[in-house]
């Protein structure tokens, strides 16, 4: 797996980071993000969708990246529509 950076949140400072990244050969977005706290994350549990059962699979996470990185996300998108071409 080739990953292709996309971008770091701009107000990160020297410590962890939301960071935007996309695989390519899979056409994925790979974030790494903030944990949400028990608050949220048992909100997002709790929130029910059609076709969606309730709850967080082990295998997945819930992460919080902020509003200014979206930018990020719509050229990680992009990205990752055009490597299927």
């Amino acid at each position: 797996m080739a990953l292709r950076f996309i971008g770091i949140d701009p107000d990160t400072g020297q410590q962890g980071s939301p960071t935007i990244w996309v695989d390519a050969e899979k056409r994925e977005l790979v974030l790494q993000g903030w944990k949400p706290g028990k608050e949220l994350e048992a909100e997002c549990a709790a929130f029910e969708v059609p076709g969606h059962a309730p709850g967080i699979p082990a295998h997945e996470a819930v992460i919080r990246i902020p509003a200014r990185m979206v930018p990020m996300l719509r050229e990680a998108c992009d990205v990752a529509e055009r490597a299927g071409l």
